[in-house]
């Protein structure tokens, strides 16, 4: 979440989160072919995001997969020295090219669909009809790129170290030598854009002159033994995407006589490792975290955001809950010790305003959207206080009992307030303040090596409706063991059930899946299957929320990160 976003910050419409890194993709006809690191070849609907076919058949990572100009045939080019050329619509492979010279970085097929060219440790020519290579030309470095040219499928161009060099289908050098480390073509064969040290240029093949010069912050990442640098033209030729620095992309406007930035995306946390347009306003990403991120042009912010000034500052403050308002759109992260709740857009991330509330010790208050209402609850002075968020009245106290409360929560459904002490649970109906029930840890038996302890502590939480799960410690050193507690059924003691009944790590979003909090994913009880894995983090992933709808993710101390979940299940 990034508060204040400039308003030339494009918009991120979609984010489709895979189980690999990501080599490469290309893009027809609403369809995303993407090369992974495991060999796989996905296809994805470039509409809503979601898998439609897997091609297995490689060893090795597919550094390069490309669509012919008809979609109906799909090349692509592995690390484990082949190249492949797909049946688009059955999804079987038509033939594979063998004995390639070296590991394949980059695939291209003519526009009369009769040739593949492949690079790697020399540009190899293929038959697609005799599956013979019929020429290969030698370079005196690893070839990182070739293309052939959209209209004439009698040229080609290859970069190999720093040289960019044109080829006629013999193996004969045409045109000029260029210096520069990625090459891609205008889809009518007449421009290309020249991605070097000194930066990105456009130039008219046919009259060899420079149509443009875009000074932007360039982004090289060393790939094994060449640099990475991702470029494209829009399909109307008016755009140039470029990756930048910090892992940015930046949308250019060449045409006219003063080129100029339109957009800058910001969102990847990892190299990105291939771009594509698949309309003059939506560019697709593929990153090595992970994703592949749909961008809208032209649906940046048009003006400043209007934050209350007593807002925190521009980093978020620790946060250990956030609260889901699905029909509004927002998301509060909760926890904050200084009398704020910040409320965000969850299809956007920009910070939309703050709410005051009274100020107190972040681990004894807790926000929960009741009724359609923000409801606000801290403790204090052995007083529950029950606070309305939005209209700033407080609405009801409850008389607790002393001690040193360490978390306060309000149940998932709205109803009892949760008080964790060091030593017990207690709870109360948040309406009637009356005592709902009451375990202690002294009252726990679990297993040690002598075997069984008495406990005496109760630490770490996690609430899902009315049960409440809680790590309980003995009396004295040792290993803790999970018990958990159903208190939702009126005027009965709580259901006390153990562990491996109900496992505190999941939270069910259906009947078959599940979402495994510290693992990030989520997975189909019934199959086995993972399903969706998040990318491995640094921070211990804290605190899940589900509606049906988004899956809020929280992890600690500063990130929220958001799924939606409408396709997923579709799987």
């Amino acid at each position: 979440m990034v508060k204040g976003l400039s308003a030339e910050w494009g918009m991120c419409s979609r984010t489709a989160l895979l189980n690999d890194h990501l080599y490469s993709l290309s893009y027809w006809n609403d369809s995303i072919a993407v090369g992974t690191f495991n060999g796989d070849i996905l296809i994805l609907d470039a509409i809503t995001g979601s898998q439609t076919a897997v091609l297995p058949g490689h060893t090795g990572g597919v550094t390069s997969v490309t669509f012919s100009s008809d979609g109906t045939l799909l090349v692509s080019g592995s690390r484990d020295n082949t190249v492949k050329l797909w049946d688009v619509q059955t999804g079987g492979v038509i033939k594979t090219f063998h004995d390639h010279i070296g590991e394949v970085w980059s695939v291209s097929i003519s526009a009369d669909h009769t040739t593949i060219a492949s690079g790697g440790g020399a540009v190899c020519l293929w038959d697609i009809e005799t599956g013979e290579c019929h020429q290969i030309i030698e370079q005196q470095h690893q070839v990182q790129c070739v293309r052939f040219s959209p209209t004439n499928p009698q040229c080609l161009i290859s970069v190999s170290g720093e040289t960019v060099q044109q080829w006629d289908i013999d193996g004969h050098k045409v045109g000029p030598t260029y210096t520069g480390y990625q090459i891609t073509f205008s889809s009518d064969g007449i421009q290309f854009i020249l991605h070097a040290l000194d930066g990105v240029t456009v130039h008219n093949i046919n009259s060899r002159t420079v149509m443009a010069k875009l000074d932007t912050d360039i982004s090289y990442h060393n790939y094994g033994s060449f640099y990475l640098t991702p470029c494209c033209f829009s399909p109307d030729h008016k755009l140039v995407a470029i990756s930048t620095s910090d892992y940015k992309i930046c949308v250019w406007d060449i045409t006219g006589s003063d080129p100029h930035p339109v957009e800058t995306f910001i969102g990847h946390n990892s190299i990105i490792t291939s771009l594509v347009f698949s309309s003059p306003s939506t560019l697709i990403t593929a990153s090595g975290d992970y994703s592949i991120k749909f961008w809208q042009i032209g649906a940046s912010s048009t003006g400043p955001i209007v934050t209350d000034p007593k807002s925190t500052p521009l980093t978020l403050a620790p946060t250990k809950s956030t609260t889901l308002k699905p029909k509004s759109g927002l998301i509060i992260p909760s926890d904050l010790p200084d009398g704020v709740i910040q409320t965000w857009g969850i299809l956007t991330g920009l910070h939309k305003g703050s709410l005051q509330i009274p100020a107190g010790d972040s681990h004894q208050s807790n926000t929960q959207l009741i009724d359609n209402k923000l409801i606000f609850v801290w403790c204090a002075d052995e007083m529950i206080n029950i606070w309305d968020a939005e209209k700033g009245e407080l609405l009801q106290t409850i008389n607790v009992p002393g001690g040193s409360v360490k978390h306060l929560r309000v149940s998932g459904d709205g109803t009892k307030v949760f008080c964790l002490y060091e030593e017990s649970i207690q709870v109360w109906d948040i309406w009637t303040g009356e005592a709902v029930g009451k375990v202690r840890a002294q009252d726990v038996d679990i297993k040690s090596g002598d075997g069984m302890v008495t406990c005496g502590k109760m630490q770490s939480h996690r609430i899902e409706g009315s049960k409440i799960w809680v790590n309980v410690l003995p009396s004295s050193w040792g290993w803790g063991s999970y018990r958990g507690w159903d208190f939702g059924v009126p005027g009965s003691p709580p259901v006390l059930f153990s562990s491996d009944e109900h496992p505190p790590n999941r939270l069910h979003l259906n009947d078959n899946k599940v979402w495994e909090i510290s693992n990030s994913r989520m997975k189909d009880i019934v199959t086995g299957k993972v399903v969706v894995q998040l990318p491995r983090r640094v921070e211990e992933a804290y605190y899940a929320q589900w509606d049906g709808h988004y899956l809020v993710v929280l992890f600690w101390p500063k990130e929220v990160v958001i799924l939606d979940f409408r396709n997923v299940f579709l799987l």
